[in-house]
């Protein structure tokens, strides 16, 4: 599950401390097993997309803006195999890689690409900065990348919830969040050229904390902290499902809110 919190610490790294490890936040186990229920998970045609299907249509919507077409693209993250056809059908050679398929903090097993899109991935990297790096690196002279994960500001009812389940001993189980000021200067630092950084706001009603976090799981938005947390008492569940129904409106639905974090950038 993804917290609305700030992500600190990691825009120092590789600034003068190209020496030191990142710290070891995300857990790459938890992250395969992660990836591997949402592959069993979307089987079904009643599964949750739409924090993916709303990252596809927003890559293809920069890119008509832009009138940008692609000739070597490469799609990473994209489980629901949407966004390559697209490109495809627009004359460009796409190579489609599901997360997981090699470490994005490390130097790329490909070629270089005039278009990289990298969906829902780099918020659960330990080195962001060398994960943006490398995929500046994988980018021929003048090519275009595209990255989109949730960032800070995503699921507060979902936090608020979380805080009340736990009461006055609050846990880690939520990931830190990218912010839009740390993401830019991330860019920046990795060599990126007319770099933006925006946020798409996606907002979804729920009438049930336990649907909220179902479609979650569906998504691959769950828990991949390295750290164990206890687990949430019967007691503090139903603290948790309290809290979060008391946002409900009229009808008794509670507004969650997506804050879809772009990155954009040149070679």
């Amino acid at each position: 599950m993804l917290p609305c919190l700030r992500f600190a610490g990691k825009a120092g790294i590789g600034c003068g401390m190209a020496t030191r490890p990142p710290p070891q936040i995300f857990s790459a186990p938890r992250l395969a097993a992660i990836r591997s229920r949402v592959r069993a998970l979307q089987a079904c045609d009643d599964a949750a997309d739409f924090v993916l299907a709303e990252m596809v249509e927003d890559v293809l919507e920069r890119l008509s803006f832009m009138r940008f077409a692609p000739q070597r693209a490469l799609v990473l993250g994209d489980w629901s195999g949407r966004l390559a056809p697209a490109l495809e059908q627009g004359g460009a050679d796409v190579t489609a890689l599901p997360a997981g398929a090699f470490d994005p903090q490390q130097p790329w097993p490909v070629e270089q690409f005039d278009f990289i899109a990298c969906l829902s991935m780099l918020d659960t990297v330990n080195d962001l900065p060398g994960a943006l790096i490398h995929m500046r690196n994988a980018l021929s002279d003048g090519g275009l990348a595209i990255a989109s994960f949730p960032g800070a500001g995503s699921l507060p009812r979902l936090r608020s919830a979380m805080l009340a389940a736990d009461g006055d001993r609050p846990a880690a189980r939520m990931h830190p969040m990218v912010d839009t000021r740390a993401a830019a200067e991330l860019m920046q630092r990795a060599g990126f050229m007319r770099q933006v950084v925006d946020i798409c706001p996606l907002n979804v009603s729920y009438r049930s904390l336990d649907r909220l976090v179902q479609d979650l799981r569906e998504q691959g938005l769950s828990k991949a902290l390295s750290s164990p947390t206890p687990p949430v008492t019967k007691a503090g569940l139903e603290r948790a499902r309290a809290a979060f129904l008391d946002g409900a409106d009229s009808e008794g639905r509670v507004t969650e809110r997506f804050e879809l974090l772009t990155l954009t950038g040149w070679r």
